[in-house]
């Protein structure tokens, strides 16, 4: 029983971090209809942002998790900018590419200019572990979930509560509607950009904190299970995405204490087909048709 509540706290540190980034797939879907795979590679920015803030100009874990955000939602509207708006009226295939086109593009041009090589993150916490009740926990995973946790609230709060989240239910709900009582459009999927992608670059500087490891291919697999998260919570759903993000941290972590761990991406992917089957709109979603 305690090797299971060990694998329980591990696998809620890791979907504390798949939820972030589900988080962003699932706003951008919600308002523009797009799955966005270059999200995975802001999160990749967000994790070097805070390698060479920390490294270069010494920057504390909050310094360099806030900055790693803002670097984070500068990329993500300069994408929405120069990608997607154009693409706006175009069919969603045609989107969905250049989508793809851009996540190759940052990674390649992150090797380019960085190299490809594995870097060791700086670890500018010092970890202890505490031992409860025979299962260990380090304060890194404390500070991990606790940093998820709050951004998530704040993220509620922001749509909930203030005016630009209520443009944003507005615009997912219809754009054109929105659009004649007065919401700019633009600026609201910008916004919505900024701040999916600014958890994002959160992520990044977590999972490089949690794993002491960053590449510029690092965004590739975790982008892909964050989507599967979405899609098991209901895309388009801001608490299902954080609800599968964690679900997916927990299986992939007691698929791994089983001994199983070289067939854990694999376990993601049959999930995220059994969802597809089974539960076409997710644990959250609605069942929603669609015109054609």
């Amino acid at each position: 029983m305690q090797t299971f509540f060990q694998q329980v706290i591990n696998g809620l540190s890791l979907g504390s971090i798949y939820a972030l980034l589900a988080l962003g797939y699932t706003m951008v879907y919600g308002i523009i209809k797009l799955i966005n795979f270059a999200h995975g590679d802001i999160y990749m920015l967000g994790a070097f942002w805070g390698y060479y803030s920390i490294n270069t100009w010494h920057f504390s874990f909050i310094e360099a998790l806030l900055s790693s955000m803002i670097v984070g939602a500068i990329s993500g509207v300069v994408i929405e900018y120069f990608a997607y708006r154009p693409l706006r009226h175009a069919p969603r295939i045609t989107a969905l590419i250049t989508a793809i086109g851009v996540s190759f593009l940052l990674e390649n041009g992150m090797s380019y200019f960085f190299t490809s090589d594995t870097r060791d993150f700086p670890q500018i916490i010092t970890q202890h572990n505490y031992n409860i009740g025979g299962v260990l926990i380090s304060n890194i995973q404390i500070l991990i979930l606790v940093t998820a946790c709050v951004l998530m609230i704040l993220l509620q709060l922001i749509i909930k509560r203030t005016k630009m989240g209520k443009a944003m239910r507005a615009v997912s709900v219809d754009s054109d509607a929105a659009e004649m009582v007065g919401i700019n459009i633009n600026r609201t999927i910008s916004f919505t950009f900024a701040l999916g992608s600014s958890l994002a670059g959160a992520a990044g500087v977590l999972i490089g904190l949690y794993y002491n490891s960053i590449d510029p291919l690092m965004g590739m697999t975790p982008g892909i299970k964050a989507f599967v998260a979405a899609v098991l919570g209901g895309i388009g759903s801001v608490p299902g995405a954080s609800v599968g993000g964690f679900l997916i941290g927990i299986l992939e972590t007691l698929f791994q204490s089983i001994g199983l761990s070289a067939y854990k991406d694999a376990v993601v992917y049959g999930v995220l087909i059994i969802i597809l089957l089974v539960l076409p709109a997710g644990i959250f979603g609605k069942n929603m048709k669609e015109k054609v």
